[in-house]
Order: C-alpha cells, then structure tokens, then sequence
C-alpha cells in the first residue's frame, strides 16, 4: 500500500512544559513513519521547540505546507501540552489546502501532575476544536479525547485517517475517462460534468469510434502476443473460444490503457454495448476487469458516476472494486438479494476459478461470435462495502448512500457474474434508494470502509450524504 503523506503540526504554549512539546515532536513522528506515513514538517530549529505556537510560526508552517502541497493528503495536530489554538488554526487557515484534519490530544498521568510533566492537553483540545469549528475548518476526531500514541485506538484511528485522506486527495483533482457515449436507453446513468469540476473532478472523454480505430489499427505484434498471454493466465478462457477472439480482446485493451495513460486517467467509465460488439467484434467486460485488478476502476455503460463510486471504494481499501446491478431479490430472505453483472468484475472477487467467455444475453441477439470477454462466476463469500454516488443536477448537489454487508456463498445457478449479498434492513436501504432517485447501478468492495467514505463525502468533499446500518 502506498504512504499517506501527512503535514505534522506539533502544537505548544509559552507557560506549560515546552520539554513536553519538544519531545513529544520526536516521538510521534517516529509513531508515524512507523505506521507507514511519510511525515513532511519544518526543521526542528525553525521555531522554539520545533512546534507552532505564534503567528510567526504558523506563517512558517504554511509557507512549508504550501510548498508541499502537491505531496500531501492530510495534516495530523498533535498536542503534547495544552498547545496554542490560535497558532495552530492560523496555520491550517493559512496553508488553504481543505484536506483532512486528526486532532490529537495526550494522556496525562496522574503520577505525573507536576508542573514540569502536567500537560492540560484534555482541555487544551477543546480550544483547538473550539476554534476549528468558529472558523469552518472540517476535522477528524480521534476515537478517545486524549490517548497515548501507542495505544490500540490510536493505531485504528491512524489507519482510518490514512484511508480517509486517500479517498479525499484522491476525489479531489481525479481524472474520469469518458469512453464513448451512454446507451441512448440509459437516461438513469445521466450525470454533470459542472457539479463534478465544483468538487475538483475531471472528466475526459473520447468517441468510441476512435478507441475502436486504434485497436483495429494495432500493428504491434510483441504487444498484442503478450497481451494474450496475460489473458490466458488471467482467468480461464472457454474451451473452443476461437483465438481471433482473443485477440480482438487484446487489442482493444491495449488501445484503451493506451488511451487512459496518456490522458492520466483514474477511472473510467466504457460504453460497452451494443456499438462495440457490432463496429468491433468484442465485449469490453475483460479490458475493464483487467484494468480494475490493476487499480484502475472502469464502469459500465459509460456510466461515471459509478465510476467514481468505484475508485473511491478503491482509495479506501487499496483493493480493486467490482460494479454491479442491485439485480434480483433471494427468495423470501428480505435481508438477503442478488446482484450481477455480464460481467467485469475484478479478477480479486472471485474465491477461485472464473471462466471467460461470450456474453448471455447480448450474445443471444447480436451473435456469439461479436460478444467475446464476459466473466463468469460467483463472488467469494467475505465483508463487503457498498456505495453510489450521484449528481443531482435539480437540487443542484451531488449525493451518495453507503453501507456495509457481507457477500455470501448461497448458490445462484444463474449466468454472468454474480454475487449474493446480505444487507441488514435492505428493504429499507432499497426504499431510500428509490424515493431518492438512485441508480440501479452500485459500486461494491471487499473490507468494511463505510465509515470512513461516509465521513469523507460529507465532512471533506460536502456531499449529501446517507449512511445505511441497518
């Protein structure tokens, strides 16, 4: 997993023990890189005690911070005594970079409450949140008041604020790949592209036809020979599959990860019917899954909201994120429904062999041998996070539920991709869903993560958010 970078704020106050704040500077930064940040803070010798306390030090640390701005995801405030809370406002205030916030506070010892080890840092938080709050600075609490750094909620409390600033830095300056146009049936997958640049996303598109072009162009035998290689040891492919489908599917991954890397794209969003399997000959459903295994979510039906939905579930967990239909109810289980695609479900949902082969439905009526590259198998049974985001272009917002379930291994006998999900008050969940105008479309993850993408839509990127437990 890659580190999260993190501005340190190291807070002090002239009348209680600087030894304290100097100290404490050293030890939670060894805290930290330990616990896999990379910690970007001024030299100790460019303020008394190598923490903030006026508002010379604060102009410091944002000049620092601003510096580095392209480097960080986060900023951790520590309190090792009481700390000054308006050298440490001033600092996030001035710095201006509306990332996420941990404010931490240290134990005292009640065996230690002389005035050379006494810290006060329990009511010293309360003036920096106090302060925070006046001046509209979003921050992230830890999980007890004041903790020792070595503590087990702290560790948890670090590794969520790790994720949580993944998916922030990661929502705000992504890049969306529009591949091709929407089905003209799919007015539910209808999206603003204006709503998105408020909230510092990009979308880049592409005609279909162009990526179609490129791949039906492609001349590079090695690569094309190598990408096949990488299918077959991707998954099973059907026996009896002519290789020339095969290779339709190599080439058209080449040209669409060619396309992606040179437009610096995250995620990605592919109109993947009917146009390509009649103007090309292929499904997109194996370019997408490949890509998504790699860390480049890709949705469906040009579909980018739900793109979106995918990386920030990816952000969260550094795992690949499958998308689904919320598809069919099990039986009388009300708790209990079953969600599929054709599909392009990562290689990493599957417990274990998948086959690739034609797709069902649409390869009943364009023919078998234009809809080559859907997978087809049963998610492996684990913890499961769901989400989808939305703009609502009438209220002017962009929205999003999220929650947590679990996928089942209860047999499906039944086509494509599938995977059987269990939801605590589901029926509830599916009622919020439609008076509120969601999609059919939902980006799934393995791990429980709904509270840290909970906390990130509404608290950092200022999304409406619902948060489903039950």
């Amino acid at each position: 997993m890659k580190k999260t970078t993190i501005g340190l704020i190291v807070g002090t106050r002239g009348f209680f023990p600087a030894s304290l704040a100097e100290q404490g500077r050293k030890d939670i930064i060894a805290k930290l890189e330990n616990s896999g940040f990379n910690v970007l803070i001024p030299e100790e010798n460019a303020t008394p005690y190598g923490a903030v306390e006026t508002s010379e030090d604060a102009q410091l640390y944002a000049d620092f911070f601003i510096e580095h701005r392209k480097e960080l995801q986060g900023f951790i405030v520590t309190l090792p005594n009481f700390g000054d809370e308006v050298g440490i406002v001033e600092t996030l205030e001035k710095t201006s970079l509306d990332l996420p916030v941990l404010v931490h506070a240290w134990d005292d010892k009640t065996t230690e409450m002389d005035m050379p080890r006494r810290r006060d840092a329990f009511c010293g938080k309360l003036s920096v949140c106090n302060n925070l709050y006046q001046r509209n600075i979003p921050f992230t609490n830890t999980t007890l008041h004041t903790c020792d750094i070595d503590s087990p909620e702290f560790e948890k409390d670090l590794d969520r604020f790790s994720r949580l600033c993944r998916v922030v830095s990661g929502l705000k300056g992504a890049k969306i790949g529009a591949i091709g146009q929407r089905p003209d049936a799919f007015k539910t997958v209808r999206y603003s592209e204006k709503l998105l640049q408020d909230s510092g996303i990009d979308v880049a598109t592409v005609d279909l036809s162009e990526i179609i072009f490129s791949a039906q162009n492609w001349d590079k035998t090695n690569s094309v020979d190598d990408k096949r290689n990488e299918i077959n040891e991707y998954g099973k492919v059907v026996e009896g599959t002519p290789s020339e489908h095969v290779d339709l599917s190599a080439r058209l991954s080449l040209a669409v990860e060619k396309w992606v890397d040179e437009k610096g794209v995250d995620a990605s969003a592919i109109q993947c019917w009917d146009s390509i399997q009649k103007n090309y000959g292929c499904a997109t459903c194996l370019t997408m899954s490949m890509m998504g295994e790699k860390g480049k979510p890709s949705a469906c039906e040009a579909d980018v909201m739900g793109a979106i939905s995918m990386l920030a579930l990816k952000l969260a967990t550094d795992k690949p994120s499958g998308f689904l239909d919320w598809n069919n109810n099990f039986d009388n289980d009300r708790e209990m429904c079953i969600n599929t695609h054709c599909s392009n479900f990562p290689k990493g949902f599957f417990g274990g062999d998948f086959e690739i082969g034609n797709l069902d439905i649409l390869g009943a009526s364009l023919g078998k041998d234009r809809c080559f590259g859907a997978l087809k198998g049963q998610v492996k049974g684990g913890p499961m996070t769901y989400t989808r985001i939305s703009t609502d272009e009438v209220m002017g917002t962009i929205k999003a539920y999220v929650g947590e379930g679990e996928f089942t291994d209860d047999p499906v006998d039944t086509m494509g991709g599938v995977a059987v999900c269990r939801i605590n008050g589901l029926q509830k969940l599916m009622n919020y869903m439609c008076e509120n105008g969601f999609e059919h479309h939902v980006a799934m993850n393995r791990g429980h993560v709904g509270d840290v993408l909970a906390e990130a839509f509404e608290k950092y990127m200022g999304w409406e958010v619902y948060y489903h437990k039950g």
